[in-house]
């Protein structure tokens, strides 16, 4: 009997045992077409096997190279496809650079910042003032679902001050107001969203 522990490690488990074999059979046949045949034959197996995959933009694609990838990029045969190296398949992603600067107000979040900061660049006054206002609205949104607590409009009006380093305000009588879709997401008076979640968590225990 043979154990798995006596056999080659599998490279790409969810194909199974069986291809790993069949590719490694493909290797030993000497005869070039005959070789071709049963790589396609192969690639066609492993493809029925992972259906799941074809939701995969040129999966085609990825089933060849998964092939040479098992095969320890050894099979020799005609690929549709340019043949992928080992350096291309197993070079390790770039990393990614996370912005370092902090948020004065978290509950808006970065993308609001942002918006905000594009909006001082509008000279059209009346276009950045409709935009300021629009933005005011989502803020008041956010702080009312986040917080659980009331807040004025004169507060809003000076955290956009802060975040554009006084370069936006609302315009003088703006009323800022909060959609019924929102409302409906307000947690009670001074209880936060994350309290909420934990008291309903609570609730559900057995």
């Amino acid at each position: 009997m043979e154990y798995n522990s006596q056999r080659n490690q599998m490279v790409i488990p969810e194909y199974g045992r069986m291809i790993q074999k069949m590719i490694e059979f493909a290797m030993t046949i000497e005869d070039r077409d005959e070789r071709n045949r049963c790589a396609k034959s192969i690639v066609k197996t492993m493809g029925d096997m992972t259906p799941q995959m074809r939701e995969i933009e040129d999966y085609n694609h990825t089933l060849w190279d998964h092939l040479f990838l098992i095969s320890g990029f050894q099979l020799d045969v005609d690929s549709p496809y340019p043949i992928p190296s080992s350096e291309t398949l197993t070079k390790k992603p770039l990393i990614l650079k996370y912005p370092n600067k902090k948020m004065r107000f978290r509950h808006y979040g970065k993308t609001l910042e942002q918006m905000i900061l594009k909006a001082t660049e509008i000279d059209a006054v009346n276009e950045r003032n409709a935009l300021t206002v629009v933005l005011g609205n989502f803020m008041k949104a956010s702080y009312l679902k986040w917080n659980g607590n009331s807040v004025t409009d004169e507060m809003i009006s000076t955290h956009i001050k802060d975040i554009s380093e006084g370069k936006l305000a609302l315009p003088p009588g703006t009323k800022l107001t909060v959609n019924e879709s929102v409302e409906k997401q307000i947690p009670y008076k001074g209880q936060t969203m994350i309290g909420r979640a934990k008291k309903k968590k609570r609730k559900t225990r057995f």
